[in-house]
């Protein structure tokens, strides 16, 4: 076999090509990729259950519209009787429990909801909600009915499976340490996405693990912002990150106005004429509290609550969460009707209309159809992400090994200028999200026990130390 003679410029040296220049983060690849991966494998089956019920739970406000249209709709009529005729037709049919709230049919063809409380069979926290035909005063049906979008049986099931798994208080451990983890393992997925080269970024044409990994990383950037959100929204109502919120909230100034439930001036105590307290008949009554809150200008859907006690006015609120919000609230003195207290949404600070509508768009009220379809779609691609994830581990294996783990001493090659702001940063952010900062300290102490335990094994086989 033959060769072409070489040239001199063949023959000469060249130069060696400039090595690409590394930015000062770095080093900070492999302990992002470490710690992506193990909260990966660890945290996933809390964003797995979390996942599967935020997919259920965003689907399940237009089931509940067909399996409850019974109770919830009417055919229109013509004139809607007297709210205080509608909440009589009710109590005779259901005399049990007090009046807690009630709703008057927001729609020419929605009826009109009475809630009671202190209803034997009824769980702790939630009503009964008797729906009245508002032109006929028919009872149409009683569900129990929870929280202040109304949730029925259906929806109210699936909501407490989401977020506690029916297990109570500690069950909320469990979404809370998804929230905590869902931000982190999102950015951690974006700073190793952006890193890699763009080659190494292709889909089409990979196949086996780099297949996989690029289906996770595109589907993860897209929906990256989405999770973000889900992720600040989910921990504002939490149960320990969600009060360290509520206490910076409060201490900005930011907290969320509730109008004043006391009967104003000379004719507080002196309301009880007409009715007890704590009954829809109390004072002046339903319909002249309903007409004074319309002069305020509080449209449909309104909840008009009884007063509480003989010293206690009512309050008439806003209960639409959709958009644009209407959360107006109104007191109402029941001796003479007189408002006593304004709440409007517009003058609420800044922070309590975020959270509001953070908490709304998070649940799939805000906007409606769009918002539950965009949720839905934002839990089917966490579900992929982490069916991915878990073929990715698997397929890293050798032979029939199930996943081998990302190698150790990642931070050892992180300078000391980027690695103490770095932990005293996440010591900070741990403080407040102590369902981040708890695993994440254990992660740590496995990780170094391990890691000691491999060290030691293999100076004891080898006699020499295991860098």
């Amino acid at each position: 076999m033959t060769t072409a003679p070489s040239t001199i410029t063949d023959e000469a040296p060249q130069p060696a090509a400039p090595a690409p220049s590394k930015s000062r983060w770095a080093p900070l690849r492999p302990l992002i990729l470490r710690l992506h991966f193990y909260a990966g494998v660890l945290v996933a089956p809390f964003l797995l259950v979390a996942a599967v019920t935020g997919l259920l739970y965003a689907g399940s406000f237009q089931v509940e519209k067909l399996v409850y249209d019974h109770e919830l709709t009417v055919a229109a009529g013509e004139k809607k009787l007297p709210i205080s005729e509608q909440v009589s037709a009710a109590r005779k049919a259901h005399p049990e429990g007090t009046v807690s709230a009630v709703r008057p049919s927001p729609e020419a063809d929605a009826t009109t909801r009475v809630m009671l409380s202190g209803v034997p069979g009824v769980d702790e926290g939630h009503t009964l909600a008797v729906f009245v035909d508002p032109y006929t005063a028919k009872v149409r049906g009683a569900l129990e009915q929870y929280g202040s979008t109304g949730a029925l049986p259906l929806r109210t099931w699936i909501d407490e499976f989401h977020r506690d798994l029916h297990l109570g208080e500690p069950g909320r451990l469990y979404s809370e340490l998804a929230a905590s983890w869902l931000w982190v393992i999102s950015a951690g997925g974006l700073v190793l996405w952006f890193s890699r080269r763009r080659a190494l970024r292709k889909v089409r044409g990979a196949k086996g693990r780099r297949r996989t990994l690029g289906l996770h990383g595109s589907v993860g950037v897209w929906a990256a912002a989405g999770f973000f959100f889900l992720s600040a929204t989910g921990l504002t109502w939490s149960a320990y990150a969600g009060a360290t919120i509520d206490e910076l909230r409060t201490s900005l100034g930011q907290a969320t106005p509730s109008v004043s439930a006391a009967a104003g001036g000379e004719h507080a105590g002196h309301g009880s004429a007409a009715g007890q307290a704590g009954d829809a008949a109390h004072g002046v009554g339903l319909d002249k509290v309903l007409a004074a809150a319309r002069s305020e200008g509080l449209g449909d859907p309104v909840e008009i609550v009884p007063p509480a006690d003989a010293d206690s006015a009512y309050v008439v609120k806003q209960v639409q969460r959709g958009w644009p919000s209407k959360q107006d609230a109104v007191a109402i003195d029941p001796a003479d009707g007189e408002v006593t207290d304004v709440v409007r949404f517009a003058d609420y600070p800044v922070l309590a209309k975020l959270t509001r509508w953070g908490i709304d768009l998070h649940t799939g009220i805000l906007f409606g159809l769009a918002n539950q379809i965009a949720l839905i779609l934002l839990a089917l691609s966490l579900i992929l992400l982490i069916v991915w994830g878990y073929r990715m581990w698997w397929q890293r294996g050798r032979g029939t090994a199930f996943g081998r783990p990302m190698p150790r001493g990642a931070w050892q090659q992180v300078p000391p200028r980027i690695l103490v702001p770095l932990l005293a940063g996440i010591a900070v952010l741990g403080y407040f999200l102590p369902l981040f900062g708890i695993p994440l300290a254990a992660f740590l102490a496995a990780d170094i026990l391990l890691g000691e335990i491999a060290y030691r094994r293999g100076r004891r086989s080898y006699g020499t130390p295991v860098v």
